[in-house]
């Protein structure tokens, strides 16, 4: 049967304004890191991105060597957008990066205007689309100047290829050069997609300054710590999870301490009426600087429940003074 979507599908999402710009994004958004590989079933796939947007979610976050194989996610949504997703383009904000290795030899990644824009033209081609809403310099890079990188982007936005332009992983004083650099050229940057998360705080001393200064959207990501914040590491490393295989978090990160904060935590998200990870997720959110948190899905079970989150973001002055104690 033809997909159509729900047609409550905006009435129980929170949106954010991103930064200072004209751009709503919802509170949560799906990242394709995982899940979305050529190796997943497509039919998994299918159900977790039309659930996701039934509950509101319009964004959909990308980048060019996720997978497995490199590329593949991308190939997997643009699968989806032709069967299912076509008709709602224009309710939809789908980004995509390039930084990271994606093919051999010198111009295969980081920041060049070569790699940058011909890592553009191959995302749309396995999208299957004419523009990216966003389109990112996936990390900054040490060698080439950021001049050439952010002209890459203006190029992008210049040509109809990128609606907006976005860093991740940059510093704070990178993130006001990179900005500076753009504005210089017309082009606005829009958004930063830093890691954060209870375990991983390096945004609060100077980034998020930055960016309200700057008036540019944040959208985390790992805001569960790669899924140290849920209930799997409650009793240590359980067969099978990432920790196990060594699959993105390794299994030394699991220590008695870190496990004696999860156990914490949880009783506070317990008192909560939460699960760990919807604490986890609500916390990210608490700083108004903080546009929306980037959650991944294996299942829809899993998404219902990350998505749950938006029942209780509020935290009170005495939780955020608990969880504090629980991390310190």
């Amino acid at each position: 049967m033809p997909y159509v979507a729900a047609e409550d599908r905006y009435d129980r999402m929170r949106y954010n304004r991103c930064g200072r710009s004209g751009l709503l994004l919802p509170a949560v958004s799906l990242g394709l890191w995982h899940n979305f590989g050529g190796v997943d079933p497509l039919e998994r796939s299918r159900a977790i991105v039309r659930r996701a947007f039934d509950l509101g979610v319009t964004h959909f976050d990308l980048a060019n060597n996720y997978g497995p194989p490199y590329g593949s996610a991308e190939e997997t949504f643009g699968r989806l957008m032709r069967a299912d997703l076509r008709p709602y383009r224009d309710e939809l904000i789908v980004s995509t990066k390039a930084g990271y290795d994606m093919w051999p030899g010198p111009y295969g990644e980081w920041g060049s205007r070569k790699y940058l824009l011909a890592s553009l033209d191959q995302s749309l081609a396995r999208l299957g689309l004419d523009y990216v809403d966003i389109f990112y310099s996936h990390r900054p890079d040490p060698d080439t100047p950021l001049e050439e990188t952010m002209g890459a982007l203006d190029s992008a936005v210049r040509s109809g290829k990128a609606l907006y332009a976005g860093i991740s992983s940059y510093s704070a004083e990178q993130t006001r050069e990179a900005a500076a650099i753009l504005g210089d050229l017309g082009t606005r940057l829009l958004i930063h997609q830093p890691s954060y998360s209870m375990l991983n705080r390096w945004i609060e001393p100077d980034l998020l300054d930055a960016l309200g200064d700057l008036g540019v959207g944040c959208i985390v990501f790992s805001p569960l710590a790669q899924g140290m914040l849920t209930d799997k590491y409650l009793d240590g490393i359980p067969e099978g999870s990432r920790a196990s295989r060594n699959d993105s978090l390794a299994p030394e990160s699991i220590t008695e301490e870190i496990v004696g904060r999860l156990r914490a935590l949880n009783g506070i998200a317990a008192e909560r009426g939460q699960s760990l990870a919807q604490m986890a997720l609500a916390w990210t959110l608490r700083d108004a600087r903080v546009t929306t948190t980037l959650v991944g899905a294996s299942s829809v079970a899993q998404l219902e429940q990350n998505l749950a989150t938006l029942e209780r973001l509020d935290l009170s002055a005495d939780e955020i003074d608990e969880i504090e104690r629980a991390l310190a």
